[in-house]
């Protein structure tokens, strides 16, 4: 049954990516609204990442669990990386994250866990703590670039998060803003740039899911993920709303300052709207902004990690030693049966049959490559 879900999930992943890239994405963004089903891929993602930290250990340390294939276990860490891929093509638009409802708290302590993670590292290089490693090296190695990668991906989703500040709760800002100090964590990732490093005298960028070299010429141009950060940066500071509810202290003010070194002409050149991030930095710099009002206010707190914790507390061994039994030991037979799944999954007809119709123009019917720009749903094959 989780199979067949995680197919599912596998699924909207291609669909999402395949219409996002023809523009044709809007179908798929009315039915997960009308169905109110990005809460539930939020608790999905999160009961995955609870299993990581709290399974997948315990599952390591078995000296009597031997499996036969790794397989099952690759399948549920990359149920996560699966969801957090879909999260970030959807969640571009208003009405995705605004259907996100209450669970948008779990999605922001999600991402912010994520981050942190990604600005801990010692060194340029995506580490992994021993104790959650599975013995295989191969399977390793996997869980190491996968857990880069979905970090990555979650500093997408908080940036489409804070595109939509005004129109968010204000308990999404105080978690934003007042808990998790994500504009100065934000600020951690600009000075440390997890995506890029030396290796041996040449300068290397994470990008589009692999390392790669880059020329001197364009060590200083900005990549997405560059881009991400700036423009999460650029919501949260200058969003009027965030700026009353900030507290500018000595501590904030001064690692928010460290942001001006960054802002060269050639930074500016390619995303000219941190000429206005510029400016308020310089206006932060020789001013006291005033501290934020202190409103009496009922807060909303994220539900879901809590709850999955205190139900299963002190029954991590249990779970454990029982998806051994029923999970993680499959036969030969039912490994073979998972494995043509999975390759049906990922077939050229599966492709085909997932990605959406070429749009047609709207006068003539000939295949069109430019949409209506006001009503964003016709199509036509000229201007």
């Amino acid at each position: 049954r989780w199979l067949r879900q995680h197919e599912y999930v596998e699924k909207l992943n291609m669909h999402a990516i395949l219409s996002a890239s023809t523009g044709q994405e809007q179908l798929l963004t009315e039915l997960l609204v009308t169905y109110t089903k990005i809460p539930v891929l939020i608790g999905e993602l999160i009961s995955v990442e609870i299993w990581k930290h709290k399974i997948f250990p315990v599952l390591c340390q078995l000296e009597d669990f031997k499996p036969r294939s790794t397989f099952p276990i690759y399948v549920v860490l990359h149920h996560e990386a699966s969801i957090i891929n879909f999260l970030e093509t959807v969640f571009f638009h208003k009405e995705v994250c605004e259907s996100a409802e209450d669970s948008i708290l779990d999605l922001i302590d999600y991402c912010h866990r994520k981050l942190t993670l990604l600005t801990a590292q010692s060194t340029n290089r995506w580490t992994v703590t021993p104790a959650v490693l599975f013995p295989p090296q191969e399977l390793q190695k996997q869980a190491e670039v996968m857990e880069f990668e979905i970090s990555l991906k979650a500093l997408s989703v908080l940036r489409f998060i804070t595109d939509q500040v005004e129109s968010l709760p204000l308990s999404v800002l105080t978690r934003m803003l007042n808990t998790h100090n994500l504009p100065c964590l934000l600020v951690e990732l600009v000075e440390h740039c997890p995506w890029s490093c030396w290796e041996a005298g040449k300068f290397k960028k994470f990008e589009n899911g692999t390392w790669h070299l880059v020329p001197p010429e364009d060590q200083v141009k900005l990549t997405k993920l560059d881009g991400q950060v700036w423009l999460a940066l650029l919501n949260l500071l200058l969003s009027p709303e965030c700026q009353r509810k900030y507290h500018f202290n000595g501590f904030n003010k001064s690692q928010l300052l460290k942001l001006r070194a960054f802002l060269t002409d050639v930074l500016i050149d390619q995303l000219p709207n941190l000429v206005e991030m510029q400016r308020f930095l310089s206006h932060l710099a020789v001013t006291e902004p005033a501290p934020p009002k202190k409103d009496l206010v009922l807060e909303q707190v994220p539900v879901i990690w809590d709850h999955i914790i205190k139900k299963n507390k002190g029954k991590w061994e249990a779970i454990a030693r029982h998806q051994v039994k029923c999970v993680f030991s499959p036969t030969e037979e039912e490994l073979k049966l998972h494995a043509h799944r999975w390759t049906q999954l990922y077939s050229l007809d599966m492709m085909e049959a997932l990605a959406p119709d070429k749009p047609h123009c709207r006068v003539c019917g000939a295949e069109a490559a430019k949409r209506c720009s006001r009503c964003r749903n016709e199509w036509y094959c000229t201007r």
